[in-house]
């Protein structure tokens, strides 16, 4: 004999001319074996028995360290079957989930408890039988995944008119084809009920509360303006004083701090009831069409004008309030003719002939200096002391943080309306962010930010996350809502309605946050902080696949 013999308790393992054998006892015969090393793959020592009833593994030396034959590796692989079994059947009778497992054909394996309760079949009747004898082949959703490999997350679906699941779904792979598929469905039918329910009752009492509000005395205008603080009340006392007289007021205030309502307020106070308020924003004017739309011209006056001539907002306001709002920004040759209006309390058309009485009272808005801009020689001195009889300065909001809280929550309660989206939950690290924040754009921001908070509070909580600045930012560039950074702008010329609109930004964000997660929609509905009962309603609404 050539080579060595070695043993162990139940072979005998012999090399003989560079192959192995293996003996049950000295007079046994010698069988050949496979050989293999330490670091083979499993599928590999399987794959051996195909040809030979034993092998060899050789450790890292290339001795013998162990011998194997079919017999024992039979009993292995059953026993390791069976513990599999046991703990697949321990984990299927512990779920209380809804859970069905499909072989390639289509025929039921699996039916849990929770599968007997939902669906009110029992599993003695449909183990074993095709899916589609027991339900309608077009509502299963795990067919789709069995013929397609169509994956599902949390997808919400209504297999019955009176029944709401969601559904995870996952097809069953093996050597690289389906040989089945698995689907869990958890019933949410009393949590959409309850939310439908819920979302009503909350329509029913902004209804109400809406019906209470025409009840209320509505004779004052000044209830249009929002504010406890001393700073606005201040303010507010003196508009009403000049309400008793018809004099020219000069409004003075930060962009966005109310000037117009104001000055809404004081033609309300002061003026019969169908009285005229007219504005034109001196800043949003060219300067060459700046005296026909104030003084309105005759027909051909000039070339393209209306053949039937056009009212200028002078005589569009009579008997009424003409305001004029960022005053400041009037080009310097309409100054003087607006003065010698103001002051002969008369005009002409333009291409006119015929001298027209004005009667309309003045109030001036604008958030410019208007003392450093008759230092440069922009604003005529004496057309400002003929606007400024009466002066009100409107403080902005980082001076009356107060009234933060006020506003805030009568802009929620108007988006919400508006949007018909309930809010159920306002954070207070919310509100401390907004007390905090230093509001460069005052209520104008404040309002645009509500609405922003509105618009992304789908399940109806305001969340910090929903913010676009930290306290200390320096607020929104140009006081736009900044839905996202990486949200395509889209230059287009149509005007949808508001609601067009906000559906349209609100999918952007859906399915941006579902291409960043891969389309996990569980993930997405926590990224987003909304439930998944929320995000499949949106997905369904907006048309999100």
């Amino acid at each position: 004999m050539n080579g060595w013999q070695t043993s162990n308790e139940e072979h005998i393992i012999e090399q003989k001319n560079g192959e192995f054998f293996y003996r049950l006892s000295e007079k046994a015969i010698a069988i050949p074996c496979k050989v293999m090393k330490e670091d083979d793959s499993f599928d590999t020592l399987i794959q051996s028995f195909n040809r030979h009833d034993a092998v060899v593994i050789l450790d890292n030396k290339g001795l013998p360290a162990a011998c194997i034959t079919a017999p024992q590796i039979v009993e292995f692989l059953h026993n390791a079957f069976k513990q599999l079994e046991a703990f697949y059947e321990a984990v299927i009778q512990t779920t209380d989930a809804s859970i069905t497992v499909i072989d390639e054909h289509a025929r039921v394996r699996t039916w849990t408890e929770g599968a007997e309760k939902l669906f009110t079949v029992k599993k003695q009747e449909i183990v074993g039988q095709h899916i589609s004898d027991f339900f309608d082949p077009n509502k299963l959703e795990i067919l789709q995944t069995l013929y397609k490999g169509k994956r599902i997350t949390g997808q919400y679906h209504q297999p019955r008119s009176d029944l709401f699941v969601l559904i995870n779904s996952n097809p069953v792979y093996f050597n690289n084809r389906i040989i089945g598929a698995v689907v869990s469905e958890t019933d949410v039918t009393n949590q959409v009920v309850l939310n439908e329910k819920l979302f009503n009752m909350t329509t029913e009492v902004h209804r109400l509360e809406q019906e209470v509000a025409k009840y209320k005395d509505s004779s004052d205008p000044f209830n249009s303006i929002k504010g406890k603080s001393t700073s606005i009340q201040r303010t507010v006392h003196l508009a009403r004083k000049v309400c008793s007289v018809k004099s020219t007021v000069l409004i003075l205030g930060e962009s966005g701090v109310g000037k117009e309502v104001f000055a809404k307020a004081i033609h309300d106070g002061s003026e019969e009831p169908n009285a005229p308020f007219i504005s034109i924003n001196c800043g949003a004017i060219p300067a060459s069409l700046f005296e026909s739309e104030l003084f309105g011209y005759e027909r051909g006056a000039f070339s393209g004008a209306d053949i039937k001539g056009k009212k200028g907002k002078i005589e569009l306001a009579k008997g009424g309030t003409l305001f004029l709002d960022e005053v400041g920004e009037m080009p310097l040759e309409m100054q003087v003719k607006l003065l010698r209006v103001l002051q002969e309390r008369k005009y002409y058309r333009v291409g006119g002939e015929k001298e027209i009485i004005a009667d309309f009272r003045v109030i001036a808005a604008t958030n410019r200096d208007l003392h450093e801009l008759m230092q440069e020689g922009r604003f005529r001195e004496d057309l400002y002391y003929r606007l400024n009889v009466v002066s009100l300065h409107i403080p902005p909001l980082r001076e009356r943080h107060e009234d933060i809280i006020e506003l805030t929550h009568f802009f929620l309660n108007d988006f919400s309306q508006r949007y018909q989206r309930p809010i159920y939950e306002f954070s207070p690290d919310v509100m401390q962010e907004l007390l905090r924040y230093h509001w460069p754009g005052n209520i104008r921001e404040l309002r645009n930010i509500t609405e922003r908070l509105v618009v992304f509070a789908t399940d109806g909580v305001i969340r910090k996350d929903y913010l676009p600045f930290s306290a200390g930012s320096a607020g929104l560039e140009n006081n736009n809502i900044m839905i996202s950074s990486n949200t395509p702008k889209e230059k287009d010329d149509t005007i949808l309605s508001l609601q067009e609109e906000m559906d349209q930004y609100e999918k952007k964000i859906i399915e941006r946050a579902l291409r960043i997660v891969d389309g996990n929609k569980l993930e997405c509905a926590k990224h987003l902080g909304i439930t998944r009962a929320t995000l499949y309603n949106r997905l369904k609404r907006l048309g999100i696949k």
